[in-house]
């Protein structure tokens, strides 16, 4: 399970989920030109409230590539539990939509429930691949997602040749990646799908408590994320939204691309850093939070002298309902790129940290609180007078408490939490 992927067969899985990620967002920009600002605007709220929710499916994704990789007797049951875990979401809010179309189909809480669960679904579906990664069979992966690329196409052109509006447009893209899901599922083994819960209560508790610590750090990161334009909101700079938010589509997507190729890599890291191995890694990871310390700080101090130079500060501050000057937008790329390299410095750090064993994943996940509460505090003091600049300037503070808390969490995390024999992960037991 834990055989590296061969270049080649890495480059199609890259492309099969560059190819997706491509297509959602045109299809963005499409549906702008089609249904226009008023009716995209409903259509948007929805799909950006509900983007947080694939991260509960694949929460089981990060569990299983850490943990099945280290079993052989157990591999069946576990595997069928973080199918389980991962289907869960997806089947209330499949009935919760269901519902809502045969009592109110035209309803707003129809169109948030189809854009949930279309979240959820290519969340499910991201785990599914996982799976087949892990067992060997990694083109399914690829195959998967360029075919939802390809439906993504195709629904957005029949929404613009048909005039569908955003509740059937979202509709068409749950019934595709519905049957998607379903012919992915039929392709893992048997045993798998029937498999029974894991005799032992032990097992089953120590890895839904890895699959909940793992997963909320990418939930907390996400909620970070959103936090943000609801400061932009409720201080009045809705204008900045805009330059933002395009500026964090190049900042997320290439974050994505890191991230995946670390799933990737996932089976044969846990499998290098079970038992003594650890060590190494959570000394790696602890020189580069040192590093993002270090650049954040330097960071800091760049800030507050720009902001006390009358020069520089001129440049930095705009008024609530002025748009980005030429030389404000050369600052928000410069952000940019720092954000960009602090986050995948985050990203690597946290990944080798949270395959070693799960003594530390309380620690991964109280540092992403600590940022969410550190990016929030500093955007309610950065927005209002820097806007969308502002708003970056708080992702790259957030990330730096972020690195200095996980570093020293990290020094406490060695609990009496006992081992369970031939997993590598933790089981507590309760006395």
């Amino acid at each position: 399970m834990a055989t590296p992927l061969r270049p080649l067969m890495t480059l199609r899985l890259l492309a099969g989920r560059g190819v997706y990620r491509l297509g959602a967002q045109l299809m963005a920009v499409a549906l702008l030109a089609i249904w226009g600002s008023a009716t995209y605007g409903e259509y948007a709220n929805a799909w950006g409230a509900c983007t947080w929710l694939v991260f509960l499916p694949t929460a089981a994704e990060k569990a299983a590539l850490k943990i099945l990789p280290r079993t052989r007797l157990t591999t069946t049951s576990l595997a069928g539990l973080a199918l389980r875990i991962a289907a869960a979401p997806v089947a209330l809010l499949a009935v919760a939509l269901v519902l809502a179309l045969v009592i109110a189909p035209s309803s707003v809480l129809t169109l948030y429930l189809a854009a949930a669960t279309w979240s959820a679904c290519t969340g499910l579906l991201m785990t599914l691949s996982g799976l087949h990664r892990l067992r060997g069979r990694p083109a399914l992966d690829a195959t998967a997602f360029t075919i939802l690329a390809a439906v993504v196409a195709a629904v957005t052109t029949t929404t613009w040749l048909s005039g569908w509006s955003p509740h059937t447009h979202l509709l068409a893209l749950v019934g595709a990646i519905a049957v998607l899901i379903g012919c992915s599922l039929s392709a893992l083994p048997g045993e798998w799908l029937r498999a029974p819960r894991p005799a032992r209560r032990q097992l089953t508790r120590a890895f839904t408590r890895s699959t909940v610590l793992l997963g909320i750090t990418e939930l907390l990161d996400a909620i970070t994320i959103s936090a943000l334009f609801l400061v932009f909101a409720f201080s009045g700079r809705i204008v900045d939204s805009g330059p933002f938010h395009l500026a964090l589509l190049a900042a997320s997507a290439l974050c994505s691309f890191a991230l995946y190729q670390l799933k990737l890599r996932q089976p044969a890291t846990s499998v290098s850093f079970r038992g003594a191995g650890g060590a190494a890694g959570r000394a790696r990871a602890g020189r580069l939070l040192r590093t993002a310390e270090f650049a954040g700080a330097g960071f800091a101090v760049a800030l507050a002298v720009a902001l006390l130079v009358p020069t520089t500060r001129h440049v930095l501050l705009t008024g609530a309902d002025m748009p980005l000057t030429v030389s404000g937008y050369v600052v928000l790329a410069v952000l940019t790129v720092v954000e960009i390299a602090m986050s995948i410095l985050l990203i690597y750090a946290g990944y080798l940290v949270e395959n070693t064993d799960s003594r530390v994943l309380s620690s991964t996940a109280a540092a992403a609180a600590i940022r969410l509460a550190a990016t929030v505090a500093c955007a309610l003091a950065l927005a209002p007078p820097l806007g969308a600049v502002g708003g970056f300037c708080a992702i790259v503070l957030g990330l730096t408490a972020e690195a200095v808390a996980l570093r020293h969490l990290m020094r406490h995390s060695h609990g009496d939490s006992g081992t369970y024999a031939g997993f590598g992960f933790s089981v507590h037991t309760h006395k």
